[in-house]
């Protein structure tokens, strides 16, 4: 069967009433993504370890979208026990979690595989695996109660062809890729005669721009770069398909190596 139920006591679509965490929420494409959870009907939960940029991204959003819930929690996604503490007070303040989209990044690199800085790899492991761990495990049994769950790791093609000099950074990514898709498998073997209750799933890009980066290079062309609003849009419309079909996939917004 599948299961895309509306979620919530009066829901109008499959975000409303629904309630999402947002691991990373204080840059341009976490900011996208709470504009769009917010306008769909959602109660969003925002984190971010930068106060400031946090702190912007829930007022833009609660302020585009009056009436909309939108709240942000500095969280310290390092460490196991603070990542399961945020996902305690969301069940205690909101009785419920539909969703967690993780969108911590960052990027290291070198001109040469030979100038590889190992340095490089240990703080590429912490932001991109590390948080990965920590948010799956701490938000996989709410997810799974949830009904139509989502668990969404936004992630790059070059894990799957890695570059000389993104050593670090793709094996990191596909790391996270696979320790993402085990949590799907998860979900599908503990799922009940109704399917799934959550999905575990991958959308793949480029790199992504916003209208700042094309302001500061008004001549670049960003090929295949996806912009934070069509990101948002699609993390959005996964809620819509059904949860089945939806765990452990791969959505490519870039061609596909």
């Amino acid at each position: 069967m599948s299961s895309t139920t509306p979620l919530g006591p009066n829901a109008g679509g499959p975000l409303e009433g629904a309630v999402v965490a947002v691991a990373g929420a204080g840059g341009a494409a976490g900011h996208a993504v709470l504009l769009r959870l917010a306008q769909a009907g959602a109660t969003v939960v925002a984190a971010d370890a930068d106060v400031q940029r946090l702190a912007a991204g829930v007022d833009a959003a609660r302020f585009a979208h009056g009436g909309a819930t939108v709240v942000g929690d500095t969280v310290d996604l390092l460490h196991l026990a603070a990542t399961r503490e945020w996902a305690a007070k969301i069940l205690k303040d909101f009785g419920r979690v539909d969703g967690l989209v993780h969108l911590v990044g960052g990027w290291r690199g070198s001109t040469t595989f030979a100038g590889t800085d190992l340095a490089d790899w240990d703080l590429l492991h912490d932001l991109l695996l590390r948080t990965v761990q920590h948010t799956s495990l701490a938000f996989e049994a709410p997810l799974a109660r949830s009904g139509n769950g989502r668990y969404v790791l936004v992630s790059a093609a070059g894990a799957a062809r890695p570059t000389a000099g993104s050593a670090a950074y793709a094996a990191a990514k596909a790391a996270a890729e696979a320790w993402t898709l085990a949590l799907a498998d998860g979900f599908r073997k503990t799922a009940g005669d109704a399917g799934p209750g959550a999905a575990a799933t991958i959308v793949v890009v480029k790199a992504l721009v916003n209208d700042a980066m094309r302001a500061e290079r008004p001549g670049h062309r960003f090929a295949g770069f996806t912009d934070v609003r069509e990101l948002a849009e699609s993390i959005c419309q996964l809620w819509s398909k059904p949860t089945e079909e939806v765990n452990g996939t791969r959505l490519w917004l870039t061609p596909q190596p």
